[in-house]
């Protein structure tokens, strides 16, 4: 007897439907096809006692299953679930059943038990949009999953839980409470503020630009000048996320096994800080089986790279591209997939290789030429795509001494959300534009208009600072967002002025 039943395969971050058909015939044999992967293929060794030890008959007969479209990897222990019901069903089990309403998924322990499982919730968006109307989950998944709406999710411990949801026998607890709580969820008040940064008001001005235009900055300064300290605040003052921001980053992170005790929707946004000596497949995503990399468990964050001269010149030049396009294309022998990679760049390094230039206290042993050589590990191209630059110095005694504190992440924060919802409304007939930093050349002179006096001015910074001629473009887009920071729609004199002092790397006699 044939029977047919549906799960889905992860691709990229998206699922593709899987028409698992089980068919049983005289024989004692199991055969599998439709390119299963090694997981795939032992499903026979855990679905067989799984089946037995829950109570039920395991047929002793010929057992083929296929999984289709025969053309796409399947990998994973997802099947063993919708295998098993197949060989249940279709060895008269289970009572008749229209299985085109279910997509089912989940593995399979010795027991029963029925496993917790990655992609829960791309395969719950893949089962709404192709009209099923059940999804049968483990229920350690039921949160992930619940954040879809319309689509009754069923959630099971075991397999004799599922085999009497079918006769009629159990109704499963679908955690109704934990739903509602995955939707409305907001993102609690965080243990780190900017009130406990001390001094560093230059830096913490140039993060709210940051924060309120979505810039990509560096940040250049000594050992212990605070810079890892300032960037790890930054979360604090973006804007908070919005539903579908939500629904994709947890659908990025359900697909590379990052949901923290299978909870829900994840609402606050990412904060990834790869180590230096991270790989360009670890970066950007990919390997045998497609996974996101860290640039896209940034999506919808920040991407915090730490002593940025270290990381390999190789690594550093893949971000390239994710930078400009908000994407990033994998293309290989055998897939070629995209993953999501809106993502904002905060990066820290030292001035020199002994990291002491321009420290007011310690003396620099580097020559000009190591200097100069060691900002010469990050590409032109790269810094082309970081608007701000800023110099961190060291705080002497008294300012760390001082009991007076800097202003509140949530200060700053009110202040970035005002200039947002700035751009959000001029951009709104624009597609994919959504912040000031995603402005191009042609929309800059729409945008980002300069009167008469203001070009006198950044004509006679750019000549006398030596400023290069990308920094042109930059300045004026950081210009724009000061302005908005200053509910300005006129850019004034003092706006580009302010954003000028943001291009430490530019000018041409820096670090000689």
């Amino acid at each position: 007897m044939l029977l047919k039943v549906f799960s889905a395969a992860i691709f990229g971050i998206d699922a593709i439907i899987v028409t698992v058909e089980v068919d049983l015939a005289p024989g004692t044999k199991t055969f599998i096809s439709g390119l299963p992967d090694n997981a795939v293929k032992e499903s026979r060794n855990r679905i067989e006692p799984a089946i037995i030890n829950s109570g039920f008959l395991f047929p002793g007969k010929k057992i083929t299953i296929n999984f289709a479209p025969a053309d796409i990897r399947k990998e994973g222990s997802h099947y063993d679930l919708p295998v098993a019901l197949g060989i249940l069903g279709a060895n008269n089990q289970l009572p008749d059943v229209d299985w085109s309403e279910y997509m089912i998924v989940g593995e399979l322990s010795l027991d029963g038990s029925i496993l917790p499982v990655h992609g829960i919730l791309p395969i719950a968006i893949k089962a709404k949009r192709n009209n099923f109307k059940n999804l049968i989950i483990p229920k350690a998944n039921i949160r992930e999953a619940s954040v879809i709406e319309g689509l009754n999710i069923y959630g099971f411990d075991n397999l004799r839980e599922v085999i009497d949801f079918f006769h009629g026998n159990f109704i499963p607890d679908n955690n109704k409470t934990a739903i509602k709580e995955s939707i409305s969820e907001h993102t609690c008040e965080s243990i780190i503020d900017f009130a406990d940064v001390k001094g560093q008001e230059n830096v913490i001005r140039a993060m709210e630009i940051a924060a309120a235009g979505r810039h990509n900055i560096l940040m250049i300064g000594p050992p212990g000048a605070g810079k890892t300290m300032i960037a790890r605040r930054l979360p604090t003052i973006m804007p908070p996320m919005t539903f579908e921001e939500s629904i994709e980053t947890t659908q990025i992170y359900s697909v590379a096994g990052k949901i923290v005790n299978n909870g829900g929707l994840i609402t606050e946004r990412p904060f990834r800080a790869p180590h230096h000596t991270i790989s360009d497949v670890a970066l950007v995503g990919g390997g045998a089986i497609p996974k996101p990399g860290e640039i896209s468990l940034a999506h919808n964050g920040i991407l915090f790279l730490d002593e940025l001269p270290e990381f390999k010149r190789s690594v550093l030049e893949v971000l390239r591209q994710p930078l400009e396009d908000r994407v990033i294309n994998i293309s290989r022998a055998k897939y070629a997939t995209t993953f999501p990679a809106n993502f904002m760049l905060v990066a820290a390094m030292n001035p020199c290789p002994c990291g002491f230039y321009n420290h007011p206290e310690k003396q620099c042993t580097c020559g000009h030429g190591a200097i100069k050589k060691y900002l010469n590990k990050i590409s032109g191209p790269l810094l082309d795509r970081i608007d701000i630059h800023i110099e961190v110095v060291p705080l002497v005694f008294k300012e760390l001494s001082s009991s007076k504190t800097s202003h509140s992440s949530k200060e700053i924060r009110n202040n970035a959300m005002r200039a947002y919802e700035i751009q959000k409304d001029r951009y709104k007939n624009l597609p994919k534009i959504y912040s000031n930093a995603q402005l191009h050349s042609r929309l800059i002179k729409k945008f980002c208009p300069v009167k008469d006096e203001g070009m006198v001015l950044l004509k006679n910074a750019m000549e006398k600072l030596s400023l290069s001629a990308r920094a042109y473009d930059r300045i004026l887009k950081l210009a724009r967002t000061i302005a908005d920071l200053d509910e300005s729609e006129i850019i004034k004199p003092y706006h580009l002025a302010e954003a000028i002092q943001y291009r430490t790397l530019d000018k041409s006699n820096w670090g000689l």
